[in-house]
């Protein structure tokens, strides 16, 4: 299918304008994330009707622990990524293009929208896995069709995108977790290639919408493991997204071409310490039995949702989102 946000230059090269990389690509080549082609001066999404990964889970493997708990949802994902993290956890599928991965499936809208409606506990459509935002189209016309039928859209992604196709999708999703790989300008440029303004931009402009956000941080030894930037990023959280934000840190495990040994409990627990300190709600992944999985009432500290894995128990909240000790309203859907 021909690509949304591009411009046509001279030699059959053409400008796509969907990211910040903003690629400027020759004829037969792809761009950044290699799932958006050139062919004679007409740039191509490769990934439209194509998914590498279909899957019901909880809502909180995305992880969303604010956003209708308990639920399941369809999630999807594709090939490529405009990041190339030397630690990535899905590389398989998001390092590859169309003709490195023999295993795609080919699904129509109808497809998509008939597996998402058959399951009664599921809340909507995920896109996730890869980085959904360099399969735009595609993900645009699916989430049209789920608002449609009154199902929700949810959108997991280093939010590396340009603020039109941006803002032109926003109507049609509900919630975003969106992953801060590191909170300094040289080492995020490093680390993913991009620029952190441009995702702080668009963090701010999914608030500002009025949609729900949870950020994402994978604390990688040596990378974004400095107590003092994490302290600087807490800062920028609460003075632009405010003290409810709910921020997820994750342990890094080693992965694709970084072999760095495992993130230490004791540094997890220390940046989350230090966030807990500044936030309502925080928690840990990667880590067993974890008490940061828990949601507790920043009012009267009572436990509000216990997780045990992907098992979620609502013990103290009712339905309007209320803490049945004390009445104060968590920051919850």
């Amino acid at each position: 299918m021909e690509a949304r946000y591009y411009d046509k230059l001279s030699d059959r090269r053409v400008q796509c304008k969907l990211c910040p990389h903003n690629c400027t690509i020759a004829n037969n080549k792809t761009g950044i994330c290699k799932v958006r082609s050139n062919s004679d001066g007409i740039l191509y999404s490769d990934m439209y009707g194509s998914l590498a990964a279909t899957h019901f889970d909880p809502v909180e493997k995305k992880p969303l622990y604010h956003y209708f708990p308990g639920y399941e949802i369809l999630s999807l994902g594709a090939l490529g990524c405009n990041f190339h993290c030397m630690c990535c956890q899905n590389y398989e599928i998001s390092q590859t293009s169309k003709s490195g991965f023999p295993r795609l499936q080919q699904f129509s809208i109808k497809d998509i929208l008939r597996i998402a409606v058959s399951n009664p506990n599921n809340l909507g459509v995920a896109y996730t896995y890869n980085e959904p935002f360099v399969w735009y189209e595609y993900m645009f016309d699916i989430a049209k069709e789920i608002k449609n039928h009154n199902k929700k859209n949810v959108i997991v992604s280093n939010g590396y995108i340009n603020e039109k196709p941006l803002n032109e999708i926003l109507p049609y999703i509900d919630a975003f977790n969106i992953d801060i790989k590191a909170f300094d300008e040289k080492v995020y440029r490093e680390f993913t290639g991009g620029d952190l303004k441009h995702m702080l931009r668009n963090i701010k402009i999914i608030v500002d919408s009025g949609k729900h956000l949870e950020i994402t941080m994978l604390i990688v030894p040596g990378i974004n493991d400095t107590l003092r930037i994490f302290e600087t990023m807490i800062k920028w959280l609460i003075d632009n997204l405010g003290n409810n934000i709910p921020l997820h840190l994750s342990r890094y495990f080693p992965r694709y071409k970084m072999k760095t040994q495992q993130t230490e409990l004791s540094v997890l627990k220390e940046f989350a310490g230090y966030a807990e300190n500044h936030l309502h709600y925080v928690y840990v992944g990667n880590i067993p039995k974890s008490e940061y999985q828990n949601t507790t009432c920043p009012g009267c500290g009572s436990l509000v949702i216990h997780r045990e894995g992907y098992c979620t128990q609502l013990t103290a909240i009712d339905e309007e989102g209320c803490c049945t000790n004390c009445r104060l309203k968590i920051a919850i859907i």
